[in-house]
């Protein structure tokens, strides 16, 4: 194999990327990455330090860009629609990023990364946004954020791995998901 022309460690992470989104997480590997990339392996360590590096930095790629997606998604929403625009962007970004998303809920929370932890915070700080008009206390807002990543995860979850094999829309389900989500945060509204 020739070195390839123009390697640098985007495309490095890039790369990576698409290879975990198309064959899954951890079949990205030093190895394989330098197959997609059609160079030697040891050339891959002029741009990254090694599996671990590479694995931290698909994580941080993906926090960020989950990030830049729900931003966008709730930015011009109303209140209320903002949790179902959250919700749906955070489905599309496991439906078209599977490996990506894999790095961000497998990877990013056992790493003790300053950067991963900031990009980490900051979805959760944006979630806490969203969730401000239902006004629940801090520490109950929390659990509304756990809340909610439980559902999404566990909805995304389920669709990747053909769990859901009635014949029903799974963009229905998704909506009820949301739709009973956001009626519990107006019936906790109700009772404090």
């Amino acid at each position: 194999m020739s070195p390839r022309q123009g390697l640098d460690f985007k495309k490095v992470i890039q790369t990576g990327g698409n290879l975990a989104n198309r064959e899954g997480f951890y079949a990205v590997t030093i190895a394989s990455l330098a197959k997609e990339l059609d160079v030697r392996p040891p050339s891959l360590y002029n741009h990254i330090k090694g599996l671990e590096e590479l694995r931290k930095e698909l994580a941080l790629s993906g926090l960020q860009q989950l990030y830049h997606l729900l931003k966008s998604a709730v930015e011009h929403a109303s209140a209320e629609d903002a949790v179902y625009q959250l919700s749906k962007a955070y489905v599309s970004f496991v439906r078209k990023s599977p490996g990506i998303y894999e790095a961000t809920a497998t990877v990013a929370p056992r790493i003790q990364d300053e950067e991963v932890q900031k990009a980490s915070d900051n979805i959760v700080l944006l979630v806490l946004d969203v969730l401000k008009p239902y006004h629940l206390p801090e520490d109950e807002a929390l659990h509304a954020v756990r809340s909610l990543r439980s559902i999404l995860h566990g909805f995304a979850s389920l669709e990747q791995k053909g769990g859901f094999g009635m014949p029903l829309s799974t963009d229905e389900t998704l909506d009820f998901l949301i739709r009973t989500f956001v009626l519990g945060l107006h019936r906790y509204e109700e009772t404090t």
